[in-house]
């Protein structure tokens, strides 16, 4: 028979919480790719804005 020590050792040491970890990880980075799609799809429409005002301006 195990002792506690033992059997509670041998748990620390196992797997149980890789998926956990794996899976936060995935969704942080998933987060900080979508802030930088945000940023540069902000940016260029920001960009394409001042364009259309500019030659809308030009126009009238």
């Amino acid at each position: 028979m195990q002792s506690d020590a033992t059997t509670l050792f041998a748990r620390l040491r196992g797997d149980a919480g890789e998926g956990v970890i794996s899976a936060a990880i995935a969704v942080l980075v998933m987060a900080v790719i979508g802030a930088a799609m945000y940023a540069a799809f902000s940016l260029t429409m920001n960009n394409a804005q001042g364009t259309i005002d500019s030659k809308v301006a030009e126009i009238r």
